[in-house]
């Protein structure tokens, strides 16, 4: 079980806790200056924070290791994302008010393109407060002559909707606006999503594994390697001996990306506390 879960979530799974979507965390005016902070974020600005990663790589290891700790700590308080497979989305949406689609700020700082991947949940009706703060987005978000920064969806349409990105290998993640508040749910990929990029690739974690390890069944695969092509994490590779795919569970996040993927309904997800070698990897 991940520290937010032992910290926030009384022993269950933290994300599952109707409490850290509660209206009563907006009340905070240190977590109100974030979102607005965080909304406000330029292009530019953030093309420089993604500027600095690389440097980092180029660092001496020791302050690399240094600084990769300190800026984790500090996500970790402000705006830190766990990965959750599609029934514990569909889990999460039954309990909230309201679901808005809106701009993904990683694909319009990487793609330049107003694309709507992200959804704000809220306990209150018509996005809540969260809503009202996150109205301050800047207006390039807009798609349209309306101005229009977010379509209000009802649940069955958000989980639809988050349906369709699993099959474009999308994986799902939860996102906090200082810990443990959280408000959105976004739908993540290696090429434009910055916190798969700074976990990934630059080793700076700021997206916490899931609960779940993909098990693939030995007897119901057939090789056919479509759960390969969808795994964003290099979890998943291939026996050339046996003609099955393989898991590596160290690298495997828990989405059920590759679950969905799979033709053969060969792969399940299995709790990653019951898989000694990844039960305390996160």
């Amino acid at each position: 079980m991940c520290e937010f879960c032992v910290q926030h979530g009384e022993g269950e799974k933290w994300y599952l806790q109707a409490k850290n979507y509660s209206e009563d965390l907006l009340a905070d005016l240190s977590r109100q200056r974030m979102i607005r902070d965080f909304s406000r974020m330029s292009v530019a600005q953030a093309r420089r924070e993604i500027g600095k990663m690389g440097q980092l790589d180029r660092a001496p290891t020791f302050i690399r290791w240094a600084l990769t700790r300190r800026i984790t700590r500090r996500m970790k308080k402000r705006h830190f994302g766990q990965v959750v497979p599609i029934e514990e989305v569909e889990r999460i949406l039954g309990f909230v008010n309201s679901v808005v689609r809106v701009g993904c700020i990683c694909r319009k700082i990487t793609t330049d393109k107003e694309q709507r991947f992200c959804y704000a949940i809220s306990m209150g009706p018509n996005g809540g407060k969260f809503a009202e703060l996150f109205g301050a987005v800047d207006s390039s978000f807009a798609p349209g002559p309306d101005a229009s920064l977010g379509e209000s969806l009802t649940r069955e349409e958000a989980l639809r909707a988050m349906r369709e990105h699993e099959k474009e290998g999308l994986c799902h993640t939860v996102w906090t606006f200082q810990t443990p508040f959280i408000g959105g749910i976004c739908n993540c990929d290696r090429a434009d999503c910055l916190a798969l990029k700074s976990t990934l690739s630059h080793a700076i974690p700021v997206l916490f594994r899931g609960e779940y390890v993909a098990e693939i069944d030995p007897a119901s695969c057939t090789g056919c390697r479509q759960c390969m092509r969808a795994c964003q994490f290099g979890a998943l590779g291939y026996s050339a001996g046996e003609k099955r795919a393989v898991v590596d569970a160290r690298h495997c996040y828990g989405c059920g990306v590759c679950r969905a993927a799979c033709p053969a309904e060969a792969i399940t997800l299995r709790n990653r506390a019951d898989v000694a070698a990844v039960a305390e990897l996160w």
